[in-house]
């Protein structure tokens, strides 16, 4: 991290003392950001199961992301990795695996004390509708025109594509996902060594950056196209502070 955001951070977290002293005695407005349980509540549940999910609701997130991956019988499922880790040290790659496979036991995971188990889109889906949340999902490698409609599809039959954010760092994914679904809200995920967001615009797709690497003149560049921008991921005071300072519409965070 570079010494000058350092300095930055620190100095939106001292700006944000005086935006809350000042709303105290009445003075003083900030605008109002979603934030999103990355993973879902994954600082106190383990990552991308229906308990952290769950949990992101009930901690008052707004949204939980999640990362869908598809099983080799055909079921997506809700997973940052490609392998997953059984409770009995058994590694699994998702796509090699039928779902039978992959729950036949749970999941090695030390956050709580609850067995947990690999969680089906569709569950994330029903625990998002639950708690009328917002949907940021991640593709997670390169899907095919049948996938992705199938996804989107299975969406707006659990929930609705309006609280849905379709996101994936592969570009190929958004013009699949805007080809067949032409309203849905579509966010190029962009991060450290990543080049080109300036395609987004030729599609209106906004953007979900890591926060060390967007600058006030990418934001600038998406909020004047009426785009939304979204920052990852915010896990202590002073990057929470800099990231609200920005003025961007979403945040996401294992903790906040």
């Amino acid at each position: 991290m570079s010494a000058k955001l350092i300095f930055k951070m620190a100095a939106a977290f001292i700006m944000s003392l005086f935006t809350a002293i000042g709303g105290i005695f009445g003075g003083g407005s900030q605008k109002e950001i979603c934030m999103i349980g990355h993973r879902g509540y994954s600082s106190r549940y383990y990552q991308n199961t229906e308990s952290a999910f769950i949990g992101a609701a009930k901690h008052g997130s707004g949204g939980a992301e999640t990362d869908i991956r598809v099983t080799s019988d055909g079921i997506y499922v809700t997973s940052h990795n490609s392998e997953v880790v059984l409770k009995d040290g058994t590694e699994l790659e998702v796509a090699d695996h039928t779902f039978a496979e992959l729950t036949a036991q749970p999941l090695k995971q030390s956050k709580t004390k609850e067995d947990v188990y690999l969680c089906t889109f569709e569950r994330y889906l029903e625990v998002m509708k639950e708690y009328d949340m917002i949907c940021f999902i991640e593709l997670k490698g390169d899907f095919s025109e049948e996938q992705v409609k199938e996804i989107f599809d299975l969406a707006a039959e659990v929930y609705s594509l309006d609280k849905c954010i379709l996101q994936s760092f592969e570009f190929d994914n958004l013009i699949r996902a805007h080809e067949l679904f032409p309203d849905l809200r579509i966010m190029l995920t962009y991060g450290e060594g990543d080049e080109g967001y300036e395609r987004c615009f030729e599609y209106g797709f906004s953007i979900d950056c890591d926060y060390k690497v967007i600058t006030e003149e990418m934001i600038e560049e998406f909020h004047s196209r009426g785009l939304e921008v979204g920052l990852w991921t915010a896990n202590d005071p002073f990057s929470l502070a800099y990231c609200k300072s920005l003025g961007v519409d979403y945040i996401e965070s294992d903790v906040y």
